[in-house]
């Protein structure tokens, strides 16, 4: 399937590995011209060295904190004054600690919204009003299946991506008339490095081997094995896609059959 990708301009959040890294590949395999960032500049251009080298695809990698205003109007602005515009604006950042509600204080709160939730809105609504005036955009925000079925002991990130996927989903249809489509991934279980290093962390608590754990966790899923990062990235590049451009206010659950329930 062509997705009309080709020549489209993309920045992709949290890109210097795992899901992001994932995502920014897809889109540049599918001809984006792929803006990333990272804290760490080092892994940021590292990153991005490997997506050009492997797809060809004009790819920059720059430092930038999702949480900082000032990092991520320079990000924007950089793929600007590069290409142009932005067409394509992938939100990601790294997921909270688990947490359950006697451990969570209020100021723990404070930093899960400010990383899983403003993080995301702070970059949309930068690149928003230029996406209305060209009548062309797609905002595609990485979450987590914890949206659709809360996962026990992560009481952070239950509640803070559900409220990114209501404003998600309000924002939707503000944007619709315009040609910009708002909709969210929502990754299941995905061996990442980050989840490997999970694993090997709760497995040394629990007296099992990181790979014990990692069957634990596939055991519960229907498919038998966690989701590899690409398959979530290809979630993100259709969603990005001309081919959806009727598709918004949704969120694609990407989880192996793990959620149990109808919506």
């Amino acid at each position: 399937m062509e997705l009309g990708l080709s020549g489209r301009v993309a920045i992709v959040a949290g890109a210097s590995s795992g899901i992001g890294y994932a995502s920014a590949m897809e889109l540049a395999r599918e001809g984006a011209r792929v803006f990333l960032c990272s804290r760490d500049e080092e892994r940021a251009g590292a990153a991005a060295e490997k997506i050009r080298v492997e797809t060809g695809a004009d790819v920059s990698g720059l430092a930038a904190d999702v949480t900082s205003d000032d990092d991520m109007e320079r990000f924007v602005n950089a793929a600007r004054e590069s290409a142009g515009r932005v067409d394509i604006c992938v939100t990601n950042a790294g997921g909270s600690p688990a947490s359950t509600s006697d451990a969570t204080d209020l100021e723990m709160y404070r930093r899960a919204f400010e990383l899983n939730a403003l993080s995301a809105i702070r970059l949309a609504r930068l690149v928003l009003p230029a996406m209305r005036e060209q009548r062309w955009g797609r905002v595609v925000n990485i979450t987590s299946v914890s949206v659709k079925q809360p996962i026990a002991g992560l009481l952070l990130s239950n509640t803070v991506r559900a409220g990114l996927t209501g404003w998600a989903k309000t924002l939707s249809t503000e944007v619709a008339a315009d040609g910009v489509t708002v909709n969210n991934v929502a990754p299941g279980w995905t061996l990442t490095e980050h989840q490997e290093e999970v694993a090997e962390t709760r497995g040394r608590a629990a007296g099992k081997t990181k790979e014990e754990m990692i069957e634990g966790w596939a055991s519960e899923i229907p498919t038998g094995r966690l989701a590899r990062p690409e398959e979530i990235g290809a979630a993100v590049a259709f969603l990005a896609s001309e081919r959806a451009a009727y598709i918004t206010g949704q969120t694609l659950v990407v989880d192996g059959g793990w959620v149990r329930g109808l919506y």
